[in-house]
């Protein structure tokens, strides 16, 4: 059963995309859903789809062909979300590298670059967490070593989502200094000698687009490669994918409406002790709890993605941004955990699609930066750094 939601914060063009994603994903990516799921297999044919829909191009300038308008692309994830999370996450993870590009990379760069990756002719990825080294980007060990008109990069990745189906990985390599300021991303083509992906992760949730580990062995690279100057390209990528962050948090919106979506279906169909379950009252104040967090959670998401398309940069957007992420990744794991109850026995058999909402939510807690690391930075735009105790 798919609800109508509240269209206050939505313009003409926002509605639209909604409409357009909503029937599409009802009528074409829905029945793939637990499919996907099931085989972990990447769904070639919810790319062409998403492709032929033109949704790649949403959030980027229009000079590349895009609506420049992130609120659109957050309801397109939220919709695609309610039935199928790989497939929003596939459209997530076509953007990825297309803002760290607009956000670092030089006009040469971006003109090489990004017609191919907004067409869908290419595909990227985006590579920082290290083993030893994932929220603690300063233990990175990844290396890039000036050698000539260019760099070696040597080390180990993991985690790198939709690297086996891409075109080039921007790979996070320390090149200086031993804190984030000697930090670049470098465009590193997958089939450059040297770069080797690994074997791909058995996943809990997200299983559709594939993680795998990566290995660097002295991988040349040229300095055109480098996105931003020497020591300086890590912050501005970063505070890039602080205006990506957004779209994270539409995933999460549109994994909780489709946990209640799914929940009220059931519920309004099942019997017990005489009675329609949807009618006893603690399910009907669960369930408006669940509607209360999600709506809560939609109006954040809402309002970063407008301060995104307004050009709000800097601290303000990053606390937004984390806000809206933490407080929707949140959400969606607790309203699939209480949806799964909801469905008792049920919600554990995976004849029923709702431990796929859970799984997936949990993922959505941990990826893209945790929620612990988006409660420092939320922490710290309020109360400035914490201080190192000294002995």
């Amino acid at each position: 059963m798919i609800q109508t939601n509240a269209t206050f914060a939505l313009g003409e063009q926002q509605v639209a995309v909604r409409d357009l994603v909503r029937r599409v994903a009802l009528e074409k990516v829905a029945p793939r859903a637990a499919a996907i799921d099931a085989s972990a297999e990447y769904p070639q044919d919810m790319f062409d789809l998403l492709n032929e829909l033109g949704l790649f191009l949403l959030p980027f300038p229009e000079s590349y062909g895009g609506a420049n308008d992130l609120l659109s692309g957050c309801v397109a994830v939220e919709e695609l979300g309610r039935v199928c999370y790989n497939t929003a996450y596939i459209l997530f993870m076509q953007w990825l590298p297309i803002g760290a590009i607009i956000g670092g990379g030089t006009r040469e760069q971006q003109d090489r670059y990004l017609p191919d990756l907004a067409a869908g002719r290419t595909r990227g990825a985006f590579s920082l967490t290290e083993a030893q080294s994932g929220s603690d980007v300063s233990g990175m060990k990844t290396r890039a070593v000036r050698d000539g008109a260019g760099y070696r990069i040597s080390g180990a990745k993991i985690w790198c989502t939709n690297a086996a189906k891409s075109d080039f990985v921007l790979v996070a390599a320390r090149v200086d200094g031993p804190d984030k300021s000697g930090i670049n991303f470098f465009i590193v083509p997958t089939d450059t000698p040297g770069f080797e992906i690994g074997r791909k992760e058995d996943k809990s949730g997200a299983r559709g687009v594939p993680s795998n580990a990566l290995f660097l062995d002295n991988v040349v690279v040229g300095e055109e490669q480098r996105i931003g100057p020497e020591g300086d390209g890590f912050r501005s990528v970063m505070e890039a994918l602080n205006g990506s962050r957004p779209i994270v948090a539409a995933r999460g919106v549109g994994l909780a409406q489709g946990a209640i979506d799914h929940a009220t279906d059931f519920i309004s169909n099942r019997r017990a002790f005489g009675r329609t379950v949807s009618d006893f009252q603690g399910i009907r104040w669960m369930v408006a709890d669940m509607e209360i967090q999600t709506e809560a959670a939609r109006q954040l998401t809402y309002r970063a993605a407008t301060m995104v398309d307004a050009g709000i940069t800097g601290q303000a957007m990053a606390k937004a941004a984390a806000i809206a992420k933490t407080f929707s990744s949140d959400t969606a794991m607790k309203v699939a955990s209480d949806a799964v109850q909801l469905f008792g026995a049920a919600g554990i058999s995976a004849e029923y699609p709702i431990g796929r909402y859970f799984r997936d939510a949990k993922v959505l807690q941990i990826i893209e930066g945790t929620n612990q690391i988006q409660r420092n930075l939320i922490a710290r735009t309020m109360l400035g750094r914490e201080q190192e105790a000294r002995a």
